[in-house]
């Protein structure tokens, strides 16, 4: 039995981690990757929006935050499989059939990116696909490519291969880009990069390496395909709420809707990061959240005993 559960160590799950920890919680972290950290790992850019803090990149974000982890006392598990979670009893049964109790749990799931769900999007992974335009950007210097989104990080991204690629192609479901005015206006500058608006692209082509794209276009009877060697799909991100479906009150796109204190609709389950976060998934806002939750449940636990 222990006082707190975390599934989840991202910058979320880890800061509540420590604050369980300093508020003298018994504490156990489940994470599913052989290594913590979740999205930071994905942050290629320079960090400088966090209270205190400037970093090149999320991995070094993460070394000076880790400093901390080196000190602390509660339990951390890598490599986890769980097979179902009970969130009324407490109650986590890892896919080995191992069943852990808790009188609180804190769910620091994350999110994942979007995918498409076409031809070629799997196929090329690693060959085409761009993964991050900050930091592979030079790899395809001189080359053609086609980013799909309208957003902030689909126009952030188009901005970083203009830098280095001939043509920049963006391809946007809809008729306006949603992304930062900041960010659009920076376009006009851009005349490598052309939009397409309210287009779509249906396949990822190519043999060894990726090749072309095909796009449909909304006033087109038929897609055309254009010559194109690399592909970065910036379509937003999904919750990693499946496995709580059916017993979290999710919004419609499948984050986890929580009260002020972080906690959900199940008493002393709580949501932090940007599983629960839509609107502001940052650092601190992860970090916040996770100071938030511990400190509602040690402050209960306290009034129990």
């Amino acid at each position: 039995m222990h006082d707190v559960i975390i599934i989840g160590a991202g910058a979320a799950g880890l800061s509540a981690a420590l604050w369980c920890d300093e508020l003298g919680l018994d504490t156990l972290v489940l994470e599913q990757n052989e290594a913590v950290g979740g999205q930071l790992f994905s942050i290629h850019g320079p960090i400088e929006n966090y209270p205190g803090v400037r970093a090149a990149n999320g991995r070094e974000f993460f070394e000076r935050f880790s400093e901390r982890l080196s000190d602390a006392d509660f339990d951390l598990w890598t490599n986890i499989e769980i097979e179902s979670v009970d969130l009324t009893a407490k109650r986590v049964t890892l896919k080995t059939g191992e069943e852990l109790q808790s009188i609180a749990l804190i769910v620091a799931t994350g999110v994942r990116r979007r995918q498409l769900g076409i031809p070629g999007e799997n196929e090329f992974v690693g060959r085409g696909i761009i993964e991050s335009s900050s930091r592979d950007h030079e790899q395809f210097a001189d080359k053609d490519v086609c980013v799909i989104g309208g957003g902030d990080a689909a126009v952030e991204n188009a901005l970083l291969l203009a830098k280095v690629c001939p043509t920049v192609t963006l391809v946007n479901r809809s008729k306006k880009l949603r992304a930062r005015p900041s960010f659009v206006a920076r376009l006009q500058g851009e005349h490598c990069i052309t939009v397409f608006p309210e287009s779509i692209v249906t396949r990822i082509m190519g043999s060894e390496e990726v090749e072309a794209v095909e796009i449909m276009r909304k006033d087109a009877l038929q897609p055309f395909q254009m010559a194109v060697r690399g592909v970065a799909i910036r379509i937003g991100v999904k919750p990693n709420t499946e496995i709580f479906s059916e017993q979290l009150t999710l919004d419609p796109q499948g984050y986890a809707v929580v009260t002020s204190q972080q906690e959900t609709n199940v008493t002393n389950v709580f949501a932090i990061g940007d599983v629960s976060n839509p609107l502001a998934p940052t650092i601190s806002g992860a970090t916040g959240a996770g100071a938030t939750a511990a400190k509602v449940i040690a402050s209960r636990l306290n009034a129990r005993k």
